[in-house]
């Protein structure tokens, strides 16, 4: 029997996804003048772990099964970035713009959460 896959909510996604854009897009840029060998790296690791590492049911593809903390803590990352380097690359409106977007996000991200700390990995 197949573990029970765990159904997102759309809005929720979509923030999640939308927040790990500007993370991927802000943190090189915010990195870019102080080291450019981090900025392209930020990328690689920001979309790379959520790739590799995963919690069971929480994606169809697990590559390395991991418990559900871990990938509340990989989504963490992904919105500490956006928002630090929203504020550090870009203007202080897009830097509360994103910030915003970023709470918003852990609102609809908790019911997904108390599932995913319900899971071992």
């Amino acid at each position: 029997m197949p573990p029970e896959v765990r159904q997102d909510h759309p809005v929720g996604s979509a923030l999640r996804f939308a927040t790990e854009l500007v993370a991927w897009v802000a943190t090189p840029w915010a990195l870019w003048p102080y080291s450019v060998p981090l900025a392209v790296l930020s990328p690689v690791v920001l979309i790379g772990l959520p790739t590799l590492f995963a919690t069971p049911g929480d994606k169809r593809h697990v590559i390395v099964a991991v418990p559900g903390f871990v990938t509340i803590l990989l989504v963490l990352l992904q919105l500490v970035a956006a928002v630090a380097a929203a504020w550090a690359a870009w203007s202080a409106v897009a830097g509360v713009a994103i910030a915003l977007l970023a709470a918003v996000t852990v609102a609809f991200e908790l019911p997904r959460w108390r599932w995913l700390l319900s899971r071992r990995g």
